[in-house]
């Protein structure tokens, strides 16, 4: 599971390693939650010119189909292996694709005092792209709630003590394909569903300041 991550790189290199048609302004985020808006980069829709963009979602994926947007706050995550014959993933996974980009991400291991939340990130201090896909849900002429969700795989090696998933990492290589809406089949996606390289991660224990989304500010990703 991957229920908390942070982005608080520039909105300038956000731009520059996604490929995006503008520069986003954003602000920086140490401790982003489920069901809060994020940015999400997505491939232009019909009719929106060309260019990556970069969407504000709402983290929680809400089927096309649910009675309400409560279910949201229960997806969060989809599992990879599975996503593709789950009914509230499968046609998103098919046509509505999306990258999640992070600089980091926390788990929380379990130890004799409790459960320690653990920082998760690139050695490099680098962006990673999570894997994800999107939905759109509207009831009435309201305006449509865009809402998403993070595909997660089994963990890496150095991960395994800590979890037994791991957010899906997209490698530079291989974000295009993600992206390319006109790939339809899952036999062609399957093969990105892989855990994490360990070569380029670390992890360290982190405040329990970041139990809670009420703490949002840099002391989060500090080592403890």
């Amino acid at each position: 599971m991957c229920g908390r991550y942070s982005l608080s790189a520039p909105g300038d290199v956000i731009a520059e390693v996604f490929a995006l048609a503008a520069v986003p302004d954003l602000r920086p985020r140490w401790n982003i939650a489920p069901t809060q808006e994020v940015p999400v980069v997505r491939a232009p829709q019909a009719g929106e010119g060309a260019g990556r963009r970069l969407d504000l979602l709402r983290w929680g994926l809400v089927p096309s189909w649910a009675r309400d947007p409560s279910i949201g706050s229960r997806m969060i995550n989809a599992r990879s292996e599975t996503a593709h014959r789950k009914p509230s993933f499968r046609e998103a996974l098919r046509r509505r694709r999306c990258i999640v980009p992070a600089d980091g991400f926390y788990e929380w291991q379990r130890a004799p005092g409790g459960k320690v939340p653990t920082r998760i990130q690139r050695r490099d201090g680098r962006l990673l792209a999570l894997a994800g896909l999107w939905e759109s849900w509207a009831r009435g002429p309201a305006e449509p709630l865009v809402t998403f969700t993070i595909l997660t795989t089994a963990p890496s090696p150095l991960l395994r003590p800590i979890h037994d998933r791991m957010p899906v990492l997209l490698r530079p290589a291989d974000r295009d394909l993600w992206l390319d809406s006109s790939v339809q089949d899952p036999a062609r996606l399957a093969p990105l569903f892989v855990p994490g390289s360990d070569d380029i991660l670390e992890t360290f224990a982190v405040s329990r300041r970041v139990n809670s989304p009420a703490h949002d500010d840099a002391g989060c990703v500090a080592p403890v």
